[in-house]
């Protein structure tokens, strides 16, 4: 096993029992959100290299936001 595995398995069972369930949780649940955002980020990243993406401009953004708005 790796030391950051063997790292977070020490730690929660330091824990006492009732907090270890809700701890493993709220870990997983932060690696999944982490792993959707490096995913997104590559997605993006992949969409700039194959110039799909062009620069955003925030005043062309406002203007028509505010447009819709007035609908």
């Amino acid at each position: 096993m790796s030391s950051a595995v063997d790292k977070a398995i020490e730690a929660i069972e330091l824990l006492p029992e009732e907090m270890r369930e809700p701890a493993a949780d709220y870990l997983l649940s932060q690696a999944r959100k982490f792993r959707a955002l490096k995913d997104a980020i590559d997605e993006g990243m992949a969409d700039v290299e194959a110039g799909r993406a062009r620069p955003w401009d925030l005043q062309e953004f406002l203007t028509r936001a505010r447009a819709q708005a007035k609908r």
